[in-house]
This record gives structure tokens, sequence and C-alpha cells, in this order.
């Protein structure tokens, strides 16, 4: 009875839980203000955060059960894929937003975004969708380890790099925004750590 309990909140479930949560929270956000722009404009705001946690999550996950090995953390590790799929639907809804947005104001629109932002912001949905395809285990196997580790690693610290930088081009004009950096500069941190640990120790005996 303890390991199902364990086992329910893992995997698909996982997935199909958190992503219902996130479909329904968009909606009422953007309910309260009748679904007008400015509250498209929250929901924007708002899939970008959960967006945010959600990566560092999964892309942390490997990084937090070397240094602290634990029942939580090898609960993410676990799970990684499932939060990293689910941060897909979570920029896609992110993404639906943004279109919505740009058809009821789109001079709101034009005036908050930039050739940069559709350049970097295009890259960054290209390595999410390839990502996110390459998330089961026939397209993993399809384009073999190594490739699927290069465009995980690559599309990760992309996106790593892309959070922060959005998140902290804010900071002049909200200084709160700020905080929101501690997430991916703490994943970076945590990734170099790992990284310079080196490889665990085999046990003595073991072959």
């Amino acid at each position: 009875m303890a390991m199902h309990r364990q086992n329910w909140f893992e995997g698909w479930r996982l997935f199909g839980v958190l992503t219902l949560i996130l479909m329904l929270l968009c909606v009422w956000i953007a309910g309260m203000r009748g679904f007008e722009a400015e509250g498209i404009r929250m929901v924007i705001r708002f899939t970008a955060r959960t967006s945010l946690v959600l990566f560092c999550l999964a892309f942390a996950a490997a990084a937090l059960a070397r240094l602290w090995p634990n029942g939580w953390t090898r609960w993410l590790r676990r799970n990684r894929r499932y939060l990293g799929v689910t941060f897909a639907a979570s920029h896609g809804l992110h993404a639906i937003a943004i279109v919505v947005f740009a058809r009821l104001d789109p001079a709101g629109f034009a005036a908050a975004t930039n050739l940069a932002s559709y350049v970097f912001g295009g890259i960054g949905y290209a390595f999410i969708v390839a990502m996110a395809a390459t998330s089961f285990d026939r397209t993993a196997a399809a384009i073999g380890p190594r490739a699927f580790r290069t465009l995980h690693l690559v599309g990760g610290y992309y996106l790593l790099a892309q959070f922060t930088v959005s998140f902290g081009k804010r900071i002049p004009e909200m200084p709160l925004y700020g905080l929101f950096l501690i997430l991916p500069l703490a994943v970076l941190a945590l990734r170099m750590i790992a990284m310079a640990a080196g490889p665990k120790p085999r046990a003595v005996g073991a072959g």
C-alpha cells in the first residue's frame, strides 16, 4: 500500500495531473479579467514562471540526486522526463497565450516584442519541441543515445540561458524579478558542482 501511494504521483499520471491543473489555472486567471488582453498578459506571466520552475526541476534532477541522495531527489530524477514534458506543455500554453494576446491587442504585442525575441524565442521553442518529441522511448532510441544526450544537453543550457536573460532584463523595471534569477543560477551551480565531483566512487569489491 505504501509503495502504491508512492508511485501514484509519477510518470505520465504526474504529467496529466500537472498539465490539467495548469490549464485550469490559465482559464481561471484569464477569466478574472473577462478574457481581455490584460487577463491574457497575466496568463503569459504565469506560464513563464511555471515553465521556469518545471524546467529547473527537470534540469537539476540528476545533479540533486547525485549531491543529496534521498527519497525526494530520487523521485525527482526518476520523473525528470515527465517534468520536462510538463514544462513543454506549460510553455505551449505560454505560446497560445502570446498568440491570443497578439490578436486582442496588436499594438501592445508589437510594443512588447522585437526581432531578437522572435529569433531567440523561436530557437528556444525549436529546442523545446525537439526535446519533448524525443522524450519517448521509441523516439529516443531512434536518434540514438549520443544524439539524445547532445540535444538535451545543448537545449537545456540554451533554455537555461534564455530564462536567465528573459527574467533578468525585467529587473530594472521590476526589481523583484531578481528573485526569479535564483532558480536558473542555482541550477547552473548545482550542475557544475556535480560535474566537478567526478564519477561516483565504486564500492570495494564491486565488479
